[in-house]
């Protein structure tokens, strides 16, 4: 292996893996995938600090979790570039046993962990160099850049702090790329396909949905949605909360405010929402999970059946099933015109989604790749692709997840770049002064779908400074938005009439 060798990382929610191309087979790229300790190829996205102030990543960190729930951090993907007022973070304070808090400026989202506070992109990093260190272990080589994948719909500022967490570590993020769009390169490179897929990617904290047309080594995304709250996670609450409300039911004793028996019920969630997968009923128990006022000895005794599970997950489901309609709609395609549907993410094993997907589509799904794996293993295609010494040259033309636009002086949006506009991408719009001698033009641009500007996320508020003085409306300044392949904005602005640039001044609310 060469010193440039750029690896392709999936930086999942719940799990994240790691592979190479390492030269060619059968004419084709040879993919590996980087193994962990005992030969698994993902390692749990958690972090976390031991009561000795250790560090741990990992698997490390699961293993101490049920004794430790109040400093280890997971799921922190789901925060990645919010801003502390969203209603997100809101939902996910109720969720987490760890400290979730504004900064200072409100602006910022903080984890509390073992005394102190860390910011996401920090949390981040650690995953990433730990992804990078046992690459550069595996390899024997120091690694320096990489690919990762991110949901297809995270926004401007998501896409920006995960390439933030990358620098933080001494981590080149050559390039982001979308997930779904990733399975399909593991899915069609070397095939030479002439097909349309629709890639459903149902993982541990996000959701995404992507139609793609594949013309051999181009990769064409036709129209992408999803919910990035939506996930293996939420599917373990819902069975976290029938629990506890049994629980209490039957006993008067609420557990929620237990954080060692909280961890014990989400780690017993998980397992049985897996067995359940390939068992119609699996038994629910915990001995000793809490005492009673005059300290007899409780226990969760319970089964959950199959049916169960689907009956707690159904509202979960059908968001997925209507965010998939309206993504097929957007993209001009029938139901009859996808030739393979791909599974992507642990969540699609269970039965009952793929019941639906084969009902809907009238077929049953490809198992052209693996759920766990694909997405990594595109990544490092992509990679492969980037380096110089080689012949793969993929094109990837995606498209923007989520309108972006500017506040209109009534408050609502004025869409510069609509949904599933193709990227890279780039538009201007002329802007005029609204008082005389006004030295500075201020524009607050959002990223979403809702037609009321505030309602969306924003990306930042933009200064434009130097601007020549004049009567008000008799002043024009030329905007460009460019959105690059990676999906992430940059503005500049000049005065059409002398050509001078204007000094650009972004102040985006990072988190």
């Amino acid at each position: 292996m060469t010193k440039e060798t750029i690896i392709g990382i999936d930086l999942g929610t719940t799990n994240s893996c790691a592979a190479y191309v390492d030269g060619y087979k059968d004419g084709n790229p040879n993919v590996r995938l980087i193994p962990y300790k005992g030969g698994d190829y993902t390692i749990p996205s958690i972090f976390a600090v031991d009561d000795k102030g250790n560090e741990l990543i990992g698997y490390e960190a699961k293993r101490q979790w049920q004794l430790n729930a109040r400093n280890t951090i997971y799921g922190a993907k789901r925060l990645v570039g919010r801003t502390a007022t969203s209603d997100i973070v809101e939902t996910m304070k109720r969720v987490v046993q760890y400290g979730v808090k504004p900064s200072a400026d409100n602006k910022e989202v903080l984890i509390e962990v073992a005394k102190r506070e860390m910011s996401l992109q920090e949390v981040s990093a650690r995953i990433l160099n730990k992804i990078r260190d046992v690459a550069s272990n595996h390899l024997r080589t120091p690694i320096h850049k990489a690919v990762v994948t991110v949901p297809a719909y995270f926004s401007d500022r998501q896409r920006q702090s995960v390439k933030e967490a990358g620098k933080l570590v001494g981590l080149e993020v050559v390039r982001i790329i979308n997930e779904p769009t990733s399975a399909a390169l593991a899915y069609g490179v070397g095939k030479h396909l002439n097909q349309k897929v629709c890639i459903f990617d149902l993982g541990g904290g996000t959701f995404d949905v992507s139609v793609i047309e594949i013309r051999d080594q181009v990769f064409e995304v036709k129209a992408t949605g999803g919910d990035i709250f939506l996930g293996g996670i939420d599917f373990d609450n819902a069975m976290i909360h029938y629990v506890l409300r049994e629980f209490q039911t039957k006993t008067g004793i609420d557990l929620s405010t237990d954080p060692v028996a909280m961890q014990r019920i989400k780690d017993l969630a998980e397992r049985t929402k897996m067995d359940l997968s390939s068992r119609e009923e699996a038994p629910f128990n915990i001995p000793f999970i809490t005492m009673t006022p005059q300290g007899q000895p409780l226990n969760i005794e319970m089964k959950f059946s199959r049916k169960l599970l689907e009956q707690l997950t159904g509202e979960l489901i059908e968001r997925t099933l209507k965010i998939l309609q309206k993504v097929l709609h957007d993209s001009g395609l029938s139901t009859h015109d996808i030739d393979e549907v791909m599974l992507v993410g642990g969540q699609t094993r269970m039965p009952i989604v793929q019941d639906k997907l084969t009902k809907y589509f009238g077929k049953p799904p490809s198992k052209g790749v693996h759920p766990d794996e694909a997405v990594a293993i595109g990544a490092a295609l992509y990679a492969f692709s980037l380096q110089d010494d080689t012949n793969l040259k993929l094109q990837l033309l995606d498209v923007i997840p989520m309108a972006i636009g500017l506040e209109k002086a009534d408050g609502n949006l004025h869409i510069v770049f609509p949904r599933n506009a193709p990227i890279p991408n780039a538009k201007q719009i002329i802007g005029t002064t609204s008082a005389d001698n006004q030295a500075e033009l201020i524009m607050r641009i959002w990223q979403g779908d809702h037609e009321v500007a505030d309602k969306n996320e924003q990306l930042g508020e933009f200064t434009f400074s130097g601007i020549r003085q004049g009567p008000s409306g008799a002043v024009r300044v030329e905007i460009t938005f460019d959105v690059n392949v990676e999906g992430i904005l940059t503005m500049r602005a000049q005065d059409p009439d002398t050509k001078n640039e204007l000094t650009t001044t972004v102040r985006v609310t990072q988190s």
